[in-house]
């Protein structure tokens, strides 16, 4: 069987990963997620691409926002408001609960990749989903109007209304690839890039060395989160605009141009091929849209049969 390797992370991210996971055997699929949006909040560590990816996964996710768990209560968030705590990042009581445990396990000297593990295990996860690192990687939106924010402070608190003027990563100089990350890597046939936010979900994970390395050896197909100079949920349009930048399908592709062998882009973006064609890469048009579990296994179908052809 062909072994997949999928990096993700965000609502985007955790669909794609979903369709995969319901046409890979567990053996066959190893999601590898961004980790640079974690943070600590009232003492907990928080992985929210992580935490998106498994509610996914497990079938626990709200399928109105994409994030947090379905039918959750939100008693805790209440009170804490009524404390004027700094209440601003919407945690459900059912999600407590995860990030109380994922701490605790930290706290005993656990690294996130066995943790993460551990947790998936408990959700009923059978693939295999795993941190970029190990590691503490922070990414920071420089902003015209707050200077430096974590980017949940940017996302969650400000609704990434700021001006962003930049972007960096705090930590990644010395972020190291689990061992599990780099077996898995190293054993599949094929690595897709989910359309994922590519300035704060995907390159992350790209930036880390141990995985930059491999991927210069791999078929490696990404699928554009930009579908006709939108992005189809958060601020990736937003982010390419104040960086002077036109949103595109195509500027998607000419950032992960030293990466790919293949693109796949949505039926509205289809004269662009054109162009990635004279950049060696090879590309797909088909509808990207998942909106709805039968398109994301659909699309995922799609992917992956046009993979297989690069290898």
């Amino acid at each position: 069987m062909t072994k997949v390797a999928a990096l993700a992370g965000g609502v985007g991210g955790a669909k794609l990963a979903y369709g995969l996971s319901k046409i890979l055997p567990p053996d066959d699929l190893t999601v590898i997620v961004n980790t640079g949006d974690d943070f600590e909040h009232f003492g907990l560590k928080i992985c929210p691409d992580l935490d998106t990816i498994c509610y996914t996964l497990a079938g626990l996710a709200n399928p109105v926002t994409g994030w947090g768990r379905e039918n959750d209560t939100w008693n805790c968030l209440s009170t804490l408001k009524q404390f004027d705590a700094p209440a601003w990042f919407n945690i459900g009581d059912a999600d407590l609960a995860l990030h109380l445990e994922r701490t605790r396990l930290d706290q005993e000297g656990h690294p996130l990749s066995e943790i993460t593990q551990q947790l998936a295990r408990k959700m009923g996860i059978q693939h295999t989903v795993l941190p970029m690192t190990d590691e503490e990687v922070t990414t920071i939106i420089s902003t015209k109007e707050y200077g430096d924010l974590d980017f949940q402070e940017y996302f969650v608190k400000y609704q990434f209304a700021p001006t962003m003027t930049g972007i960096k990563l705090d930590g990644i100089d010395w972020a190291r690839a689990p061992q599990k990350v780099i077996d898995n890597l190293n054993g599949c046939d094929i690595v897709i890039i989910c359309p994922s936010n590519p300035w704060v979900s995907i390159f992350p994970i790209l930036s880390i060395q141990d995985i930059k390395q491999i991927l210069a050896h791999k078929p490696v197909v990404a699928v554009s989160p930009i579908v006709g100079g939108n992005a189809l949920k958060g601020p990736a349009a937003k982010m390419y605009r104040e960086m002077g930048i036109t949103p595109s399908a195509l500027e998607v592709a000419r950032q992960y141009k030293p990466y790919i062998k293949g693109f796949v882009l949505d039926v509205i973006d289809e004269e662009q091929g054109d162009i990635l064609s004279q950049w060696g890469i090879i590309s797909m048009v088909t509808n990207t849209i998942m909106a709805n579990d039968e398109a994301k296994v659909r699309l995922a179908q799609e992917v992956l049969e046009f993979s297989l052809k690069l290898v």
